[in-house]
């Protein structure tokens, strides 16, 4: 028989953690304070944005619903996917389906958490930036219904792309999205809002939890959550604080794709310009990587010397482990779009994504803002080259030449991975980075809690906790 839901908020303030929340954020931590139960969360190997959502709103592990990271190579296309936006990438019934099938009434709007286009919310945002043919990109959203983002965009000012990701990415993007989540609410009331506030991402992976720089940054976010926090509230929405992953301090990369290509496995195809394009269709081996995780794919040939290419992952300084048949299983990582070989770094390491040997021959992207054509994560995108004289001379001539309809090679981001203070990916988190749940809880209850519980968390808030079996 049909219930009745009640209104709830998920705000995802990614990358807060248990030695964040205190002093530097006053107002979350009296938002915590006050309704008591402090959570740590289990995120799932990998501990990575699109993994972790997944595994929260479907109560299932990757190798069920099927993101096994930010990305994945796709064998029968021969092509790495980053960064993919349709909601059908993530199999198995999500919490808004099921609180659907509790109440038909229910309804939900995705504000910037990922896989937000294709799926079945009744209110969608996503950044879509609009790729013109001389080779311009500009910022943009994608909206469900699509005059929202007029009206948004109207209000708000243009979606700020820029802001959401690269040199520039700070919190004008969080306050963004903050705001457009109120529009939301006074235009479609949406029985569950999820919304995505990114801004600690950011300068804890350009210089790592504990530097002084990330004062401001707890103090910036604290202020539009809280403020959100509280327009929620005066709405009468019961609201839910979590975060996907803590951000651990990192030494230096990996560069796991350079020591597969100097064991003989992994080809590179050369190009005018003397550029090397890493040549997915004759390697033998070579690994997608995704901040301290990297999937390692074998062709038929790399398969038959698989224990040689594990064996070298193993000796690589920084590797902690190559998780393989019945590990990867264990993990919940036994699936068709998992690496045949996962690695995963040590505590204080991470991996980065170039294959090339020497950085005159790096493909002409690799200096870019470029999410979709590297094969994996480049922290990297966060800074200007130290080594620009000056750099923001160096944009403004950029942009200016764009602005002429010149066609303009961004190439302002650094290729060495030391510059990055911080990164994430490992599930067995020390206390201070361990990823947390507070707010309106359902429950007192003060245990650590798996990704996948979030789900029911998320439905007992709704429901509360006699809600029929869903």
């Amino acid at each position: 028989m049909p219930v009745r839901s009640r209104p709830v908020a998920v705000l995802d303030l990614v990358a807060l953690s248990r030695g964040l929340l205190g002093e530097r954020t006053p107002r979350l931590a009296a938002f915590a304070a006050r309704h008591g139960a402090i959570r740590e969360i289990v995120p799932p190997l990998p501990a990575v944005t699109c993994t972790v959502q997944s595994s929260m709103l479907t109560g299932s592990r990757p190798d069920r619903h099927g993101a096994v990271g930010n990305g994945w190579f796709d064998r029968e296309l021969g092509e790495v996917l980053l960064w993919r936006q349709s909601n059908r990438l993530v199999h198995g019934e999500k919490v808004w389906e099921t609180a659907r099938r509790l109440d038909p009434s229910a309804t939900c709007a995705n504000l910037c958490f990922w896989y937000a286009m294709a799926g079945t919310h009744d209110v969608s945002l996503t950044p879509r930036p609009v790729y013109a043919a001389d080779g311009r990109k500009l910022p943009d959203c994608w909206t469900r219904p699509a005059d929202l983002r007029d009206r948004l965009q109207g209000r708000l000012g243009r979606f700020p792309l820029f802001d959401f990701w690269g040199p520039r990415a700070g919190i004008a993007s969080s306050r963004w999205i903050a705001e457009a989540a109120k529009e939301v609410w006074l235009s479609h009331r949406p029985t569950l809002s999820l919304v995505y506030l990114p801004h600690l991402d950011y300068d804890l992976q350009r210089y790592g939890p504990d530097d002084p720089r990330v004062d401001r940054t707890l103090a910036e976010i604290d202020e539009v959550a809280g403020d959100l926090i509280d327009y929620f509230e005066g709405q009468g929405v019961r609201v839910l604080v979590l975060s996907e992953y803590g951000i651990v301090p990192v030494e230096a990369p990996i560069a796991i794709n350079r020591a597969l290509r100097r064991g003989g496995w992994l080809e590179v195809r050369r190009e005018e310009g003397g550029r090397e394009m890493l040549d997915v269709a004759a390697s033998a081996a070579f690994a997608v990587v995704d901040h301290q995780v990297a999937h390692v794919y074998l062709s038929e040939s790399g398969r038959a010397e698989r224990d040689r290419v594990a064996g070298e992952l193993r000796s690589l300084d920084g590797v902690d482990q190559v998780l393989e048949g019945a590990a990867l299983e264990a993990v919940g990582l036994d699936h068709s779009r998992s690496g045949d070989l996962v690695a995963v770094a040590r505590p204080d390491r991470w991996f980065e994504w170039g294959h090339w040997l020497e950085e005159s021959k790096a493909p002409d992207f690799a200096r870019c803002v470029e999410i979709f054509r590297k094969t994996g994560f480049d922290p990297c995108e966060l800074f200007l080259d130290p080594k620009l004289p000056f750099p923001r001379v160096a944009v403004a001539w950029r942009l200016l030449r764009k602005a002429l309809g010149q066609r303009v090679l961004m190439d302002l981001v650094p290729l060495d991975g030391s510059i990055v203070g911080g990164s994430h990916g490992r599930s067995d988190l020390p206390p201070p980075h361990r990823p947390l749940l507070f707010g309106d809880l359902p429950s007192s209850e003060t245990a650590p809690i798996a990704a996948t519980a979030v789900r029911d968390v998320i439905l007992d808030a709704m429901f509360g906790s006699d809600r029929p079996e869903a």
